[in-house]
């Protein structure tokens, strides 16, 4: 028997508490049904009697408090609402207790921007971690030592799992159904509801925004100035004349300032500018592209599917309401 202890958080939501639940009594059904014994002794577990949840006026009372688990093989980190800062502060207790479980040799996964919580923890220091596309520059900045994964829908590094934003928490508990039990019970459970199994990146659902929260007047400049003018050809040499620096120092500050190479954020800007446009327009690919500043169409077509894991056709096919009108 597996024990999962599912963490209800201060400042939780309850739809991510409810269908982790709900996953692993169901693939315990599954299991019944086909003459196998159920698997998953599944727990809520709080730091207080009754939980207040953010989204309404709910309260969940958990199975069992914190101090009140002996042990626990896995546990999940839903995630949390509102300030991060906040949110952390009001569930330290569960913090030392994430902490002390993993070293008796609990695994921990996260959902979402409960990756937030874990990195509190210290447990993913030097170490790969997800979270919601949204809130990667936040969490660069509070958790400077965590190596994030941009765009992973689910990261797993030494029996410490994180998923990204929102319904990337559906691919990381059918992830751990898979390890779990099998390969064939997490196909079912995809199925029954209605989740695509192999889904792999959130990219496409990214919206970049460039991160100027930062002191660098000169980067902040620069930045402003590639945003306003999606349509040029830029080069390092010509930007970095622009806020007269050289070109190694000048790269070297944008890279501290904004956690991107110059050219990778060009083009993250650029192809923000074009999904936009393929989104609400009804240009064709090659005036979307031409409107960017590409003049090469594999250039364009080779960029835009690295940075939204989709070919400029795909995304439009997906997104564009306007075509299908």
């Amino acid at each position: 028997m597996k024990k999962v202890a599912i963490l209800i958080p201060e400042h939780s939501t309850i739809h991510v508490v409810a269908i982790s639940r709900f996953m692993f009594e169901t693939v315990n059904q599954f299991l019944i049904s086909s003459g196998r014994e159920k698997l998953f002794d599944i727990k809520l577990v709080g730091q207080q009697k009754q939980m207040q949840i953010i989204d309404g006026p709910f309260m969940v009372t958990p199975d069992l408090l914190i101090n009140e688990v002996d042990d626990t093989d896995l546990i999940i980190i839903p995630p949390m609402a509102g300030n991060m800062q906040e949110g952390i502060w009001a569930n330290k207790n569960s913090i030392d207790w994430i902490i002390t479980q993993h070293q008796k040799g609990s695994e921990v996964a996260s959902l979402c921007v409960g990756a937030f919580l874990l990195a509190s923890t210290g447990l993913v220091n030097g170490k790969k971690c997800s979270t919601h596309w949204g809130f990667n520059d936040e969490f660069r900045t509070m958790f400077p030592e965590v190596i994030l994964q941009d765009g992973k829908i689910v990261t797993d590094e030494d029996g410490i799992y994180s998923s990204g934003g929102a319904n990337s928490c559906w691919n990381l508990l059918l992830y751990l159904i898979e390890k779990y039990v099998d390969r064939e019970t997490a196909i079912l459970t995809s199925k029954y509801f209605a989740i695509d199994i192999d889904r792999t990146s959130q990219s496409s659902f990214a919206m970049f925004k460039g991160q100027k929260e930062h002191k660098d007047d000169a980067i902040r400049k620069i930045q402003t100035y590639i945003e306003s003018n999606i349509e040029e050809k830029f080069t390092v040499e010509d930007l970095a004349e622009k806020v007269a620096l050289g070109r190694r120092s000048f790269e070297r500050r944008f890279k501290l300032a904004t956690n991107n190479s110059v050219l990778e954020y060009i083009q993250r800007v650029k192809i923000e500018a074009a999904k936009r446009s393929i989104e609400s327009s009804r240009k064709n690919i090659n005036e979307v592209m031409f409107d960017v500043g590409y003049t090469d169409t594999k250039a364009f077509r080779t960029t835009f599917k690295k940075i939204t894991g989709l070919s400029p056709v795909e995304y439009k096919n997906k997104y564009n309401k306007i075509a299908t009108d």
